[in-house]
């Protein structure tokens, strides 16, 4: 999915830069508003693990292969806006560092999985989260998310490919929906395994998003125990 130079328009690799310009830049506002400084580590550590991830691919059919994406996973333990910062972030460094991506089209790959897939992910992932309610919703919300968070990304991607005259959309737009459909599918169960080990070990590294600030579990069980003790002094 990491669109290489010469496959995209000039207008429409300009265009994908522009929005992604943009868009990061209000990620990275909102991510400073929403954060705490103790999630500051643990973007460095899930970039990291994000980065080494991509780095193994699995068989799919047909000679391709498919890599995890991570966006889902980042928003969930991050929030959307630090989650498509961080996979933004590896996507530069694998253009910059090892040409995976095109200097040109790193602003459609942005677009593509940073934005549209980290993003659009998270919400779904918050609306089956609070429809199934629990752990079960947030690890099935994880995992339907992650899915579509590859479609998605795989979609938009095959739109940049037909709007630059590369390839037909009606040719592109199924290869390429056929593909990640089951590319998807891994996606959704390491993202479903790792965030229902997290949820056993260390529920409080979930985003909650509750209110405008950043809040984990740890830090609401902390305030309501200040509050029942201000309580109990009253």
């Amino acid at each position: 999915m990491h669109i290489p130079d010469g496959f995209l328009s000039t207008t429409t690799w300009v265009s994908a830069w522009t929005v992604s310009a943009g868009g990061l830049g209000c990620c990275v506002k909102q991510a400073g508003r929403a954060m705490k400084d103790r999630m500051v580590p643990l973007m460095g550590v899930l970039s990291a693990f994000i980065f080494a991830a991509q780095m193994i691919n699995f068989p799919v059919m047909g000679g391709t292969s498919g890599h995890l994406l991570g966006g889902v996973l980042a928003a969930v333990l991050l929030g959307p806006w630090a989650g498509a910062v961080v996979i933004a972030c590896v996507l530069i460094f694998q253009c910059l560092v090892f040409q995976d991506g095109g200097l040109t089209a790193l602003g459609a790959n942005i677009l593509n999985m940073a934005l549209v897939g980290t993003l659009g992910g998270y919400f779904i992932y918050r609306v089956m989260a609070k429809l199934l309610g629990g752990e079960k919703g947030i690890v099935t919300g994880a995992v339907v998310a992650a899915w579509f968070s590859v479609i998605a990304a795989a979609s938009l991607c095959a739109l940049e490919l037909a709007l630059s005259g590369t390839s037909p959309l009606g040719l592109v737009l199924p290869a390429m929906a056929a593909v990640h459909a089951i590319v998807g599918i891994g996606e959704g169960m390491i993202t479903g395994l790792i965030v229902g080990f997290i949820l056993k070990t260390r529920p409080d590294l979930i985003y909650r998003g509750q209110g405008s600030g950043y809040r984990v579990q740890g830090e609401e069980q902390e305030h309501r125990s200040a509050e029942g003790e201000l309580d109990a002094k009253a």
